[in-house]
């Protein structure tokens, strides 16, 4: 068990939250659920995701998620890029900039391909400002017009 884990309050909507997370990412699952009532809502349950360990409650609209927390999806190529943003867009996610999407449940995530992050970590500063403000310009990233940046710089 990790000492520390995202613990992520839904206003009513945990379970189908688990369902989807589940279902879009490798190696997930549900390791607890409790119920109000033997068969009632899910209130709480503590669940994984991609292999990161998460618990979840149902506590209310009291509390909302914003852009201040989200989670970074690791993507090897463009493919898996493509994979996870239209699982989302497909589920009812809502693209923003820069390779973010809102899914439905309110929760920020970044789908980000490996080569930007091996782009943006050139020594050349030139090459970074230019696929920094090539990615800029994106909502979904694409790899090959991140890497026309870099080579023209």
């Amino acid at each position: 068990m990790s000492k520390v884990t995202p613990f992520l309050m839904f206003n009513d909507q945990l379970e189908a939250a688990i369902r989807f997370y589940t279902a879009t990412f490798p190696d997930s699952e549900v390791r607890e659920v409790a119920r109000t009532g033997g068969d009632g809502p899910v209130i709480a349950a503590e669940f994984v995701v991609g292999g990161q360990r998460f618990m979840g409650y149902n506590g209310g609209p009291y509390f909302g998620f914003s852009e201040g927390v989200s989670f970074h999806v690791d993507c090897a190529d463009q493919a898996e890029v493509d994979l996870y943003w239209d699982r989302f867009v497909r589920a009812g996610g809502s693209p923003t900039q820069c390779g973010w999407i809102k899914d439905p449940f309110g929760l920020s995530w970044q789908i980000v391909p490996r080569r930007f992050s091996e782009l943006i970590g050139d020594k050349d500063p030139r090459k970074v400002k230019a696929v920094m403000k090539a990615m800029l310009t994106m909502v979904k990233l694409d790899v090959s017009e991140l890497e026309r940046a870099y080579a023209a710089a």
